[in-house]
């Protein structure tokens, strides 16, 4: 494992020609708001190696080479990864292939795990024995660098494979599409929108309490990230909603706190205003997606695709009611939904 500045230079040395790069992460994030990283595993043609980014004050010399120009970034599942360095580099790859969304337009499973791949493509049974494993612990145990290195081990062969198959369906620019989208900066900067929209129960709350749930949301998730807390050591879901509904009153420290963060930032109440996106179909719209969905399996099946990569149950849901953000009106997507109409 490479821990010092100096093994580090002269790992980068020897990997200087390489532009594919296979690239696994190993963090930690169960006490707080962002993601510690704690081990990166790199492959490339000729080797195999775990840097330990807890050991190696200066990150910069990884870095240059990660977001180099012509270097290619191969990932199974790769926003988690890429969110991690962003939160160190404030960088973006040049260049992606995720080995889950490869797949995906091979009709594999939408979520297929790296251990299915490892297995179909090249015959090696990966066991996730480590996978709650705390990698701020060091040293690390034998067993446990062994299944480090292994989830970067395949990633190259299974590219090579991935990105046969795709030429050979003409699915390269789905594909690039797709991984387009993880590359950009307010991906990882989630909207307070956003995250006030999977608050659970927001839909059920009544109209004249969101603008108040909005703040709320907004106020916690300022506390979460300036403490570097989960959101819900904060302040639960559950309890934001009564608060907002003011079935539980805030203690006067918080009531203070909050006010303070009110007048003191620009948040929108429109951000709180209630959609007809959350509400249950009704019969008419209920027709129109049983239509709709028969019409997209059978787009799927024609082009050898899961359904669900198409577009999603809820967001066809929001489609129906006018939703141009739904992935149906974007891209390769589009092109072949209009094509069957």
């Amino acid at each position: 494992m490479i821990q010092t500045k100096e093994q580090l230079q002269s790992y980068l040395g020897s990997i200087r020609g390489e532009n594919y790069l296979g690239i696994d992460t190993e963090f930690r994030r169960i006490d707080t708001y962002y993601p510690k990283l704690c081990l990166v595993q790199i492959s490339s043609a000729d080797s195999v190696e775990c840097i330990d980014v807890l050991s190696i004050p200066d990150l910069e010399p990884l870095f240059a080479k990660l977001y180099q120009e012509d270097t290619v970034w191969i990932v199974h599942s790769a926003r988690q990864d890429i969110e991690a360095f962003y939160l160190l580099s404030e960088r973006l790859p040049n260049n992606l292939f995720d080995t889950q969304i490869a797949a995906a337009l091979l009709n594999l499973p939408l979520q297929v795990s790296y251990q299915v791949l490892t297995e179909q493509f090249e015959g090696v049974f990966l066991e996730k024995a480590h996978a709650r494993f705390d990698w701020t612990r060091r040293p690390l145990p034998d067993d446990v660098m062994e299944y480090a290195l292994n989830d970067v081990r395949y990633l190259l062969p299974i590219f090579k494979k991935l990105q046969a198959k795709l030429k050979g369906a003409n699915k390269l620019d789905w594909l690039n599409e797709e991984t387009n989208a993880l590359l950009k900066p307010e991906l990882y900067d989630t909207p307070i929108e956003n995250i006030f929209q999977k608050i659970k129960g927001v839909s059920r709350l009544n109209n004249r309490y969101h603008a108040l749930a909005f703040q709320l949301c907004a106020w916690r998730e300022d506390t979460a990230r300036r403490k570097n807390k989960p959101r819900k050591w904060i302040m639960s879901d559950e309890k934001l909603l009564d608060y907002a509904c003011k079935k539980i009153l805030l203690s006067s420290k918080s009531e203070d706190k909050f006010n303070d963060f009110i007048t003191s930032t620009d948040i929108l109440l429109s951000g709180g205003t209630p959609t007809n996106n959350h509400k249950p179909l009704n019969n008419f719209e209920k027709n129109t997606k049983s239509q709709l969905q028969e019409r997209i399996n059978n787009i799927a099946k024609e082009y050898n695709l899961p359904p669900e990569l198409l577009i999603t149950s809820k967001s066809l849901s929001k489609y129906i009611r006018g939703d141009l953000n739904a992935s149906l009106c974007r891209g390769w997507r589009a092109k072949l939904f209009n094509k069957e109409n």
